[in-house]
């Protein structure tokens, strides 16, 4: 055969160790036909009732009345969110205090850190196709026995190259110097590397669905604790101006009992009543104060170091866009993270499929060495050696085998867990459309319940100062209109916090064009990535 055939052999049997084969199952991820989704939003096709005409969206009668109007979801349908979702509530406050927590949120830092030790994951991984080279520079320095005469012998050994040198002895001493290199290479010939460097890729993008979902989950956890703080302003608020329409009954009934006008059971009820009420005022300062350590645990700051001003605001939550439930497959973080963990599992079924082929090991030596350091680098000293080797299973028992059929099973789960996975989303979505729908119609019906109470303690009291009833039953109207007041503030907060439920199940701002590639995830981070987390 000629060398110039020899050596095109020699080229096409590198190239086809080089390139191999990938063994095991081809992925597909799923698509919106074979998810469990349905085509629109049931809840959304539902309209909550128009208020009343007659009913103002604001009274300056009631400070309490906040977000009475109609609340329905944008148009038009196929619209997203995008960013910084928090600031369609128009709230610079809210807007500050999100913009802080997604800098110095712990959690946050966290994930972002596992996210980081993921990528190095995939730089370990994709370091197993190139060969490994060491040296092992070595230099030893014996002295024969004395009696050994002209027959003793010293032996040495390099532990890198195998090779031993012998050198007479006769009770002098001997150097030996060697300075091997060695490299060993594992050719990839069924895709074991790559599977194993895609699996890692596939867990680094797991891994950055996981930051932007606990991003997620911070965010909406901080919004919602903005509005139970706002609530419960609003709620004191109410408090404080029903502590001082109880004052001024009791300063009526006095003035009626120093007059011979009442009675003494008059004064006491009226002295009941305002001691009620102001017990009720102090313990909200329990769930305000609980309220405002939380969101100053979520900035990353001590407690001790945090206030939120007072701020009674309770407004109508600002329509927002839904899309289809298709687009959540698109839109949800923790959806993507269940897509790639059963591309992972995918691989790694490839992974045991390479455990069924030879490994094929190449390996080579060279250096130099020397009885004396001026002769180590003479072309004369040198050495090298080349080989290979060759390992294949005969019997293992049926355990590659198992193996394949473990990871088979894993990937049929991950299937199942993402299938439960959206529907669980499209649920979060329908409950949180369905919250709001009843919320604002029950807003709409509790505005009735307190204007209606409010005018029975108005024709009570007139009742009362005309000699007609008791004053318990000023006392019983009293405590109706307070009851129906905090309900329509406890209203007003449900509202405000379940349109933050439905950002959340919606996704937030994100999409999953903001998933780091595979190749971006292989990339060694920059100086700003491991510095920068948004």
């Amino acid at each position: 055969m000629s060398p110039t055939r020899l050596r095109l052999l020699a080229a096409a049997a590198l190239a086809c160790l080089l390139t191999g084969c990938m063994v095991g199952p081809k992925y597909s991820p799923p698509t919106p036909a074979t998810t469990p989704s349905a085509p629109t939003y049931k809840e959304a096709n539902k309209t909550p009732a128009q208020p009343p005409a007659e009913s103002p969206s604001n009274t300056s009668e009631d400070p309490t009345l906040g977000g009475l109007g109609d609340w329905s979801v944008a148009q038009p349908q196929d619209a997203m969110l995008r960013g910084k979702w928090w600031e369609i509530y128009k709230d610079p406050d809210l807007n500050a205090l999100e913009d802080q927590l997604n800098i110095d949120n712990q959690n946050i830092k966290q994930f972002f850190e596992n996210f980081l030790a993921a990528r190095a994951i995939v730089r370990e991984s994709r370091s197993q196709l190139f060969p490994t080279v060491t040296t092992g520079p070595s230099l030893t320095r014996s002295r024969g026995a004395g009696g050994a005469g002209a027959g003793g012998v010293t032996s040495t050994t390099s532990g890198n190259t195998g090779a031993t040198t012998v050198t007479p002895s006769s009770g002098g001493a001997s150097t030996f110097v060697s300075l091997p290199i060695d490299a060993t290479w594992e050719p990839d010939l069924w895709g074991k590397i790559r599977n194993t460097i895609r699996q890692s890729q596939y867990s680094a993008q797991i891994s950055a669905a996981d930051l932007e979902n606990e991003r997620l989950t911070e965010q909406t956890s901080l919004a919602t604790f903005y509005f139970e703080i706002r609530g419960q302003d609003a709620l004191q608020q109410i408090l404080d101006a029903t502590v001082a329409a109880d004052k001024k009954s009791l300063d009526l009934t006095r003035a009626q009992y120093e007059t011979g006008t009442t009675d003494r059971l008059a004064v006491v009820q009226a002295e009941s009543t305002l001691e009620s009420t102001q017990s009720s005022a102090t313990n909200l300062g329990i769930a305000r104060a609980q309220y405002e350590h939380a969101i100053a645990t979520l900035i990353g700051k001590s407690p001790s170091e945090f206030s939120i001003p007072v701020k009674p605001l309770l407004t109508t939550p600002p329509p927002i866009p839904i899309g289809l439930p298709s687009q959540l497959l698109q839109r949800r973080p923790d959806i993507a993270a269940a897509e790639r963990t059963m591309a992972a599992a995918n691989a790694q079924i490839g992974i045991a499929y390479a455990a069924y082929y030879p490994n094929v090991t190449l390996s080579a030596g060279a250096g130099f060495e020397s009885s004396a350091f001026s002769r180590l680098l003479n072309w004369s000293s040198r050495f090298w050696s080349v080989g290979g080797s060759l390992s294949e299973t005969i019997f293992d028992a049926g355990l590659r085998r198992a193996t394949i059929n473990q990871f088979v099973a894993t990937y049929n789960a991950d299937l199942a867990a993402y299938r439960q996975t959206v529907l669980n989303a499209c649920q979060q979505v329908e409950d949180a459309l369905a919250q709001l729908r009843i919320l604002t119609q029950q807003i709409q019906q509790q505005h009735q319940a307190v204007e209606s109470t409010r005018q029975a303690l108005t024709l009570e009291m007139n009742r009362y100062q005309t000699g007609l009833d008791p004053y318990i039953d000023v006392v019983i109207e009293q405590n109706a209109l307070l009851a129906a007041q905090q309900a329509m503030a406890q209203i007003e907060i449900q509202r405000s916090v379940a349109s933050v439920q439905l950002i959340e199940a919606l996704g937030g701002g994100w999409d999953v064009s903001q998933l780091p590639t595979p190749q971006q995830v292989t990339e060694k981070p920059s100086k700003a990535d491991t510095t920068i987390q948004h």
